[in-house]
């Protein structure tokens, strides 16, 4: 049975073909009526520009405003229509996804398309571009159905199917009070099956969860997904409806700080766009990595304290890169689910407290098993390739062994209590992570590894090499 991918390559690849056949104008358009609009826009760049201009004219400014809406750059595209074409295909978009394809053009053209918009996604746009880009009210969107609180059911009927021809979101109807405040939220299903005999207050939801315009993203997506209603209000500071957050809007938030997230697990401060310059790239990276230096600077000299054992019992050195991967490899575990239990939970100290014995149980049990195994094979392998008799072999190897547990241990508790910290003083515990956990790690483990062949291999067995 063919994959969905499979079968999403072969329908594009019709679909191409399709566009480019030698059809009329009325037979395509029927034709691509069967076609999903985002299906349309992943073909765009495989078409010639002529080809291009003739889909859009086929397919109607309304149409093809919901296709550059999948685009990732619309730039390029809205290049080739003329800035009456785009101002309109602008004009007939969410006013989110307007202000996205803006964005994807240079200063000059946009500010020509701005002009020439009509004057209510003008003023949509304006109002979205108040706001910064971690705020909730940049990410929403003024397409939604918006009723008083004093209509009896017929009218408000009447009123949905009168705003249904400019806002297509119609699964949740606001409701606002006589001074134009949010008052509640009316499910569609619930006004249809509502009877002339019901009042409009008996099917108001006076508890729907909303949010406010200056609210961080940041804070409210954990928020949103809790509740997971296909859109929510979002509220001015003086209680009236500005906007409204779909469910594509939060999928697009989540992605967004997925990006972020993982951009500062690699030591970063935000994620980067394909268009900084190597300048602003490198101040992102910068500090970071001289931070890093310094602690890199801080293992390099401990490695050198231990010297003399290096010396005396070269094979240790053999075995350091695997107790620095594996208490590296640990600690990065720790710190991801200590994060996302972050992000999920307010802890309580008791429940820290848990968490980070738990993170130590873990870290010990897994150490034990790997150590078990470390002592049966280094043994064989110290005493076949090393040329140490059986003894020393698997004291050499017992050392490394209850080094690796050790080191495990100490980095499954370092990986818990670092991202707390940081969260306890108010700092995203993402920053503490990746290269800056590894490195901790790394300075834990050469301590307990070297120190551990000094005293047990060194001053208690007199093992040299």
């Amino acid at each position: 049975m063919k994959t969905f991918n499979d079968s999403k390559s072969q329908h594009l690849e019709e679909l191409e073909a399709l566009i480019s056949s030698s059809l009329s104008e009325k037979e395509l358009e029927d034709r691509l009526s069967d076609y999903h609009d985002n299906d349309i826009a992943e073909i765009l760049e495989k078409l010639m520009p002529q080809e291009r201009l003739r889909l859009y004219r086929i397919l109607g400014v309304d149409r093809t405003a919901e296709i550059f809406a999948y685009l990732d750059d619309a730039g390029p595209y809205m290049e080739e229509l003329s800035l009456e074409k785009a101002a309109n295909v602008v004009s007939h978009m969410d006013s989110d996804d307007a202000v996205d394809v803006l964005e994807d053009m240079d200063e000059s053209r946009k500010a020509e398309i701005v002009k020439r918009l009509d004057h209510e996604t003008s003023e949509d746009v304006k109002l979205l571009w108040s706001y910064d880009d971690d705020e909730i009210g940049s990410c929403m969107t003024t397409n939604y159905i918006c009723i008083h609180n004093d209509l009896t059911i017929r009218q408000a009927m009447r009123e949905l199917i009168r705003q249904a021809g400019e806002n297509d979101n119609i699964s949740t109807i606001y409701v606002v009070d006589e001074q134009d405040k949010y008052y509640g939220a009316i499910d569609l299903k619930d006004l249809i099956v509502a009877r002339d005999t019901y009042t409009l207050e008996s099917i108001i939801s006076r508890s729907y969860p909303y949010l406010l315009d200056n609210e961080k993203t940041d804070d409210c997506v954990d928020r949103i997904k809790e509740y997971a209603e296909d859109s929510l209000p979002v509220l001015t500071q003086e209680g009236k409806i500005a906007g409204i957050i779909t469910s594509s809007d939060v999928v697009e938030m989540v992605d967004d700080a997925m990006g972020d997230d993982y951009a500062k697990l690699g030591g970063l401060t935000a994620e980067e766009d394909l268009n900084e310059t190597t300048v602003e790239s490198m101040k992102k990276r910068l500090p970071w990595l001289v931070a890093l230096l310094f602690l890199g600077m801080l293992v390099s000299s401990v490695v050198g304290m231990f010297e003399a054992v290096v010396a005396v019992l070269p094979v240790v050195i053999c075995f350091q890169s695997m107790v620095l991967d594996m208490a590296g490899n640990v600690g990065t575990q720790s710190l991801a689910v200590t994060i996302r239990v972050l992000m999920d939970e307010n802890l309580k100290a008791k429940q820290k407290l848990g968490l980070i014995l738990k993170e130590a149980r873990i870290g010990l049990a897994n150490g034990f098993v790997l150590g078990v195994m470390t002592l049966a094979v280094l043994g064989i392998y110290i005493h076949f390739f090393k040329g140490y008799d059986w003894g020393h072999a698997f004291l050499i190897a017992a050392c490394v062994g209850g080094a690796l547990i050790t080191a495990m241990v100490i980095s499954s508790i370092v990986g818990t209590v670092i991202p707390m910290f940081f969260h306890k003083i108010h700092v995203d515990p993402a920053v503490a992570s990746g290269p800056l956990i590894t490195t901790v790690n790394d300075l834990v483990a050469v301590i307990t590894y070297y120190g551990l062949s000094l005293i047990i291999l060194i001053d208690m067995f007199h093992i040299a090499g």
